[in-house]
């Protein structure tokens, strides 16, 4: 698959081509485009699909210069449109992809005809308990590979739905960032926030929440902030949402990008004018 220089690092990404509308996604926290082909398999081909690596992470190149930041992965999403010579794109992030998601609604807003923020990072920054940080650091260190894929796979909200090999792969994708991603990303996503400036994002914008996800209460309360969003929760879902339920997921983003935003508001404003 190719790869390009972007801000100093080669970036990997594949594209469909074609010319229908196009479709980016991104990736969450030592997460990598394998999260996405089962979704795009399911979607159909009268779009264009872009996946991609961030740095760091997946088979995208490893810089030691610690730019490891949100800001630094909206600037790469902007650097490979522009090199692939895309207008206006669709933008799909999960977790730490959703935070980038965040940045691109607010700094590069023209650049976006909508906006699915999948399990999204809050948008006032992570807060996770010291303790647990360290219990993942160290298992992180050690390789802990073993350890990594019993707690995926105990903490599945669908044990039912796990493919085990989906899993193991993701745990090797995991050991394999680079250590400032691993450690630089994090710290930009608990300094992360946008939370006051939620209300000048005009995108619209589609929230997807698991229920059994640790995030879900903080991504209903973005929800409420947002102007122009619609939000759909899955039920017996956790984070990992692409992976867990990829019918009903793709179906609910078949469904946003055919039918847009359709809101309280939007339904009144149509039986207004008739």
């Amino acid at each position: 698959m190719p790869v390009i220089e972007i801000n100093g690092t080669e970036i990997w990404y594949e594209d469909t081509g074609g010319s229908g509308e196009t479709v980016l996604f991104h990736h969450g926290y030592t997460g990598s485009h394998d999260t996405w082909p089962p979704v795009i398999e399911r979607l159909g081909d009268e779009r264009r699909y872009v996946l991609m690596d961030g740095r760091g992470a997946g088979d995208s190149g490893r810089p030691d210069d610690g730019r490891y930041t949100l800001e630094q992965y909206t600037a790469d999403v902007i650097r490979l449109v522009d090199a692939l010579g895309i207008d206006t794109f669709t933008y799909v992030g999960h977790s730490m992809g959703g935070g980038i998601g965040f940045l691109l609604g607010l700094e590069h807003g023209d650049r976006l005809d909508r906006l699915v923020l999948v399990a999204p990072i809050p948008s006032g920054g992570i807060a996770t308990p010291p303790e647990l940080r360290d219990e993942a650091l160290a298992l992180w260190n050690d390789g802990n590979e073993d350890e990594l894929l019993r707690q995926r796979m105990m903490g599945a909200a669908r044990p039912e739905a796990i493919d085990e090999q989906r899993v193991k792969a993701g745990v090797a994708r995991t050991l394999s960032v680079s250590p400032g991603h691993y450690e630089q990303s994090w710290e930009s996503m608990q300094a992360f926030d946008v939370t006051e400036r939620l209300g000048e994002l005009r995108t619209p914008t589609l929230i997807i929440a698991g229920a059994a996800d640790g995030l879900a209460k903080a991504n209903v309360e973005d929800y409420l902030r947002l102007p122009k969003v619609t939000l759909q929760v899955f039920n017996r879902v956790g984070h990992s949402i692409p992976s867990e339920v990829p019918d009903e997921f793709a179906a609910v983003l078949s469904d946003f990008f055919d039918n847009g935003l359709v809101t309280a508001g939007v339904l009144a404003k149509r039986i207004a004018n008739g």
